[in-house]
């Protein structure tokens, strides 16, 4: 049998650290990168006698997050101990939530190639993030950093809807550029604050019964979820295929490898023995608090993808790149408001800011200049200040050293010649250079213009306005 003859399922939980200035129960600072250790205090390192006090700020980006996936929000929820050993979790239990999630029964849609698909969220809640394991090969042993402990997460799982790496991976995206507009989480997938477990299984086609699910834990970037997920799905059909049955496990992806491992069996809730975290008291929210919570949510991908094909008349598909990423779309909107040029800003945020984006497998969050540079890159080739082609150099420098284009193009002395005088001399050294393209274009051979023009952007370094050239040729041809 092929894989053809077998459908596959995915569920995945994804998990987000929530943008707070502090971590979910107690005042330490959340910002990543700080030395081992120095973001931390009694409560987050579980002394004994300790009390956790929630953070309401988690509770309202939790609710933005539910509002802006379409769920229900509960009225009545609770925090739960989820009790489990691990190196990096002091309190040998986590704080989550267990039968009153705040947040429940959403979607979110996607595209797919069938059109507009409903990915059902099961549901929302807060938790508390573990802290982190330093693995130290030359020592033999590993090291404890409860900088993260504590920090606030949102938990979303979803319904096993999705049947492709595709579709995970649009949903991903998805629920990455939502979080990022309502801005409860920076979604930095380097840094681990988007990562996803990811819960694969097959089944024969026309079978409406679910196949036993492995689940990967705390995956954070898009080309590792989509090769661990077609990995897994050809690992589990070879092993039905071959008679055997699939374990319902956890599993480590390995990226090197490009293969699964298994590290435990997979645990099933009432392993977990959750039960109301005493310390706590129930979270009651008002009709009036998510009516004011709703009314603070910004603009939304969906809206926004709407507005740019009224307002800026952008392609369908361009709209979609654009308003994919918050980041994108804030420069395109800022520059475009800078410069009065729209359309300009928007092939220059398609074609070559994707491009080097892809290039150099950077986030748009990483983009290092401002939508104020871009907006003067653009203004200066509307100005013939520089052309098209130098603009690209310009764009290139940008993302290398990023300061005003004015002062790059002053000195890379990359100010277009615009000079008549200047501009002829070109022209009719190139028509010199060039007797053949001459009686080409004047036996109807319209390419050999092209050749002439591109043969003078060569012999000025791409400084000559491409315009004055054009016309310039055409002018001496004809005589």
């Amino acid at each position: 049998m092929s894989r053809d003859d077998y459908e596959v399922v995915i569920g995945l939980e994804v998990h987000a650290e929530l943008s707070t200035k502090t971590k979910i129960f107690c005042s330490c600072p959340t910002k990543f990168g700080a030395k081992p250790n120095t973001q931390t205090c009694p409560i987050c390192m579980a002394m004994p006698g300790t009390l956790p006090v929630l953070n309401e700020k988690v509770v309202e980006y939790a609710v933005k997050a539910g509002l802006a996936t379409n769920c229900t929000i509960s009225q009545d929820s609770k925090n739960d101990r989820k009790n489990y050993f691990y190196p990096d979790l002091p309190k040998a239990y986590q704080i989550s939530q267990y039968d009153k999630p705040l947040c429940e029964h959403g979607y979110v849609e996607i595209e797919t190639e069938n059109g507009p698909k409903k990915i059902r969220i099961l549901r929302i809640h807060i938790e508390e993030d573990a802290g982190k394991l330093n693995h130290d090969d030359f020592g033999g042993g590993s090291l404890v950093d409860l900088n993260r402990a504590g920090v606030p997460l949102i938990e979303t799982v979803s319904e096993p809807d999705m049947r492709s790496t595709e579709e995970a991976e649009q949903y991903l995206r998805k629920l990455k550029s939502i979080f990022e507009y309502i801005e409860v989480s920076d979604c930095k997938m380097q840094e681990g604050s988007f990562r996803a477990d990811v819960n694969v299984s097959v089944r024969k086609r026309g079978n409406s019964k679910l196949g036993t699910r492995t689940e990967m834990k705390n995956m954070n970037s898009f080309r590792s979820i989509t090769r661990a997920i077609d990995y897994e799905v050809d690992r589990q059909i070879e092993v039905i295929e071959n008679g055997g049955k699939v374990e319902q496990e956890t599993l480590r992806w390995d990226d090197v490898s490009g293969k699964t491992f298994s590290m435990r069996d997979k645990e099933d809730a009432q392993d977990y023995r959750y039960f109301p975290e005493p310390d706590l008291v129930a979270i009651k929210l008002s009709d009036e608090y998510i009516e004011n919570v709703k009314k603070s949510l910004p603009e939304l991908p969906e809206s926004r993808k709407a507005r740019y094909l009224e307002e800026y008349k952008l392609s369908e598909k361009d709209a979609n790149i654009i308003t994919a990423s918050k980041h994108l779309s804030d420069l395109f909107e800022e520059a475009t408001r800078i410069s009065g040029n729209s359309k300009a800003v928007n092939n220059w945020i398609i074609s070559d800011i994707s491009r080097i984006l892809n290039e150099e497998e950077m986030e748009p969050s990483e983009i290092p200049f401002t939508a104020e540079e871009l907006a003067k890159m653009v203004m200066l080739i509307d100005k013939g200040t520089i052309s098209s082609s130098i603009g690209k150099k310009v764009l290139e420098e940008l993302f290398e050293n990023p300061k005003d284009p004015e002062e790059i193009i002053k000195e890379k002395g990359w100010i277009q010649i615009s000079d008549e005088g200047a501009i002829k001399e070109i022209v009719l050294k190139v028509l010199e250079a060039n007797p053949q393209s001459i009686a080409d274009y004047k036996g109807g051979k319209d390419r050999a213009l092209g050749f002439l023009v591109g043969q003078a952007m060569k012999e000025t370094r791409g400084k000559a306005n491409p315009q004055m050239l054009n016309k310039m040729f055409i002018e001496e041809l004809k005589k």
